[in-house]
């Protein structure tokens, strides 16, 4: 018997022991007319057999009582409180108290008196939860809406409830109901799926292109997408820290073997754990806040700089010496400590680069997945861990070297240069998501300017650090590494009046931060923008690449493709997006696909990250995860997962007018010829859906 068990413990317990999405209770609506100024809204619940949804007074410690909210209306004022029938009232062993429910259909009534208006829209939600006698259900918010007609009581036409007679910004899911009239009363009956996302199609497949592959094929691609997380500029400059440790720790070879491995399996359980977790209890939209929020950005380029004035030679970062007394006591059990502090830290910085990627992973709790998620993040953190693995296995394969000393302290101050380098990413994300306007294009391109000239100075000797060897004359290797660091300077130099850069598209801010661009005053000279329908909203603080003219607003730009006749490119992409930037920079750039684009196509840019809070009366609660969505960015997140089930970018859909697919979407692929087919193959079938 369970007594007093915390309500959480409950829920998530209950969470683990479903297999399949259970909708135990289902809500219809309806209104009765009493007289020409009061009507009674009733709200029936159909609760399966087994199942027990909770009376409006439960005691605190209890479950979640049933409750309704009517949104305020100038049209009508409530007659007193919701009426509810006479519950069962038992002792319930779960919850160790007395408790009020219902075991079958209920009726909950709440009378109104009617105004002025002769027809109007009444909305509001009801919160309920609902147990049997081993789990219970998260609880669960639905909404709902009433037509009301004054004084009407025969079969007559009313208006579609529409998203623009509900109020703007509100999402409700009663649009997807059927109403029916008799002469009693106008219901509403909701669907078995109301409230809950439609994902679109094309074709019969889903936006997703999603293969019917096992949990190995999942796997593989999982482990794929680990190998490419060791790519990206959060990942590498974590490799002088591992290497630097596992030197003062590894005594011998045995040592050496034993703490590689701990240390693997230290980032294997961590990222599955979390990403798990993540999945089950946040959801996707953490990957997102963690990659994209300034709190977690700033403090990760904070981290960067601390680590690069540490390798240049400005001190030396060391544990505090509890930690490291504590490791030393368990030097001989392999210094699980140290290791886990290693491996956590690894996890923490990284993860604002692998976000975007495991999110893919992630967004397989949208349909109450489990397993998968942890396979695919179990797959992911296995091909990440083992290079760091091999190199605290290994550390002597740089002790080893000839001059290890001296040479492995160039190595530092290398990558003390190219940490200031990096971390600038980090700020420059949060500089984007928040229009602070701090690190623009040119600002960021001249910090690397001088930063790359002063590592040419150190390879030929000009600039030495506290703890170099004296360098009598210049070797070979230094002088090639001094080659190619002024090429890479020189190489940048363009970039300070506006060249594209293509080959770092994903690492410097968008190319619209360009204060002194002289490519987009040559496309302004001869007349190559985009022509649309008017002013884009938040064009002040978004923009498009190429000097392609679009929106940011999903409804204005499918307004305008109406207007103009053309077919919608829509372009989820982030500020963060290192991805969106190379697919702009050497996909989007070619002549054809810019001449598609702007001929076209309306384009909409639907900015997934962007921090800009929408004033309240645009907010909404999303059919995916129940939570309010506030800022630009959440809601075009939430529109993404919801309508394709996918939260990645970059991500690109093609539309008619009537929101439909016209093609499979597509994402990051630097192929140009499958780009164009993928924008011809859309307008091919806008044209032969338009001429039926």
């Amino acid at each position: 018997m369970i007594k007093r068990l915390p309500l959480l413990v409950i829920l998530l317990v209950s969470f683990f022991a479903q297999a399949q999405v259970l909708k135990p209770v289902k809500w219809i609506f309806s209104v009765k007319e009493i007289s020409e100024t009061e009507a009674e809204l009733i709200l029936k619940a159909t609760v399966e057999k087994g199942w027990h949804l909770y009376a409006q007074d439960i005691p605190p410690d209890g479950p979640i009582p049933t409750s309704f909210k009517f949104n305020k209306s100038a049209d009508y004022e409530l007659s007193g409180k919701v009426v509810e029938p006479k519950p069962i009232e038992e002792f319930d062993n779960m919850f160790g108290m007395t408790i009020k429910y219902f075991a079958s259909d209920v009726g909950f009534k709440q009378k109104i008196k009617i105004r002025n208006k002769a027809e109007f829209i009444t909305t509001g939600e009801v919160e309920f939860m609902v147990c049997d006698d081993q789990k219970c259900l998260p609880p669960e918010v639905v909404e709902f809406s009433f037509v009301i007609n004054k004084g009407k009581t025969e079969n007559n036409s009313k208006p579609e409830i529409t998203k623009d007679n509900i109020g703007t910004g509100s999402v409700i899911p009663q649009m997807d109901t059927l109403n029916k009239v008799d002469s009693a009363a106008i219901t509403v009956v909701q669907t078995p799926d109301d409230g809950k996302c439609h994902l679109k199609t094309f074709n019969g497949a889903s936006a997703e292109t999603k293969g019917e592959f096992s949990y190995w094929g999942f796997m593989l691609l999982a482990f794929l997408a680990g190998l490419a997380a060791l790519l990206t500029p959060c990942v590498f400059p974590m490799i002088p820290m591992t290497v630097t440790f596992f030197l003062k720790t590894a005594e011998t070879r045995s040592v050496a073997i034993r703490n590689g491995v701990l240390y693997g399996l230290s980032i294997i359980a961590i990222y599955t754990l979390a990403g798990t977790l993540v999945s089950v209890l946040i959801g996707p939209e953490f990957a997102n806040w963690l990659s994209t929020h300034w709190f977690p950005n700033i403090l990760f380029f904070l981290i960067f700089m601390v680590f690069a004035a540490s390798f240049l030679g400005m001190f030396e970062i060391t544990l505090p010496s509890s930690w490291v007394n504590a490791i030393d006591k368990k030097a001989d059990k392999g210094g699980i400590a140290g290791l886990i502090f290693m491996a956590f830290t690894l996890v923490l910085v990284s993860f604002s680069c692998t976000g975007p990627i495991v999110g893919g992973i992630l967004v397989e709790s949208a349909r109450g997945e489990f397993f998968k998620p942890m396979l695919g993040m179990f797959a992911f953190s296995l091909a990440f861990a083992l290079p760091f693995s091999l190199f605290a296995i290994f550390p002597n394969w740089l002790s080893n070297l000839p001059k290890s000393g001296g040479w492995l302290n160039s190595v530092k101050v290398t990558l003390g240069f190219l940490e200031l380098a990096l971390g600038l990413k980090f700020l420059s994300i949060a500089d984007q998501t928040y229009h602070w306007g701090i690190l623009d294009r040119e600002i960021n391109i001249a910090l690397w300017i001088v930063i790359f000239s002063l590592l040419g100075l150190y390879f030929l000797g000009k600039i030495k650090t506290p703890h170099d060897s004296p360098v009598h004359h210049i070797s070979v290797p230094r002088m090639m590494l001094a080659l190619v660091t002024f090429s890479f300077v020189v190489y940048l130099i363009p970039g300070m009046f506006g060249a594209p850069l293509k080959a770092l598209s994903g690492y410097l801010p968008p190319q619209a931060t360009h204060d002194f661009d002289l490519v987009h005053k040559l496309e302004v000279a001869t007349g190559t923008e985009t022509k649309t329908c008017g002013e884009p909203i938040y064009g002040n603080i978004l923009h498009l690449p190429h000097n392609l003219n679009g929106y940011f607003d999903y409804e204005q730009g499918m307004a305008c493709a109406k207007e103009l006749g053309k077919p919608v490119f829509i372009d989820f992409t982030g500020h963060g997006c290192v991805n969106c930037r190379e697919m702009e920079a050497n996909v989007w750039s070619d002549p054809a696909v810019l001449k598609i684009l702007r001929e076209d196509f309306v384009v909409i840019a639907l900015y997934v990250d962007d921090k800009t809070e929408l004033p309240e009366n645009d907010w909404y609660t999303s059919k995916y995860d129940g939570k309010k969505k506030k800022t630009i960015g959440a809601q075009n997140a939430d529109f993404q997962i919801c309508s394709f089930d996918n939260n990645a970018q970059p991500y690109y859909i093609t539309l008619d007018h009537q929101g439909e697919l016209l093609h499979i979407p597509t994402a990051y692929n630097l192929e140009v010829s499958d780009f164009l087919k993928f924008l011809n193959d859309a307008k091919a079938e806008f044209l032969k859906t338009t001429q039926k």
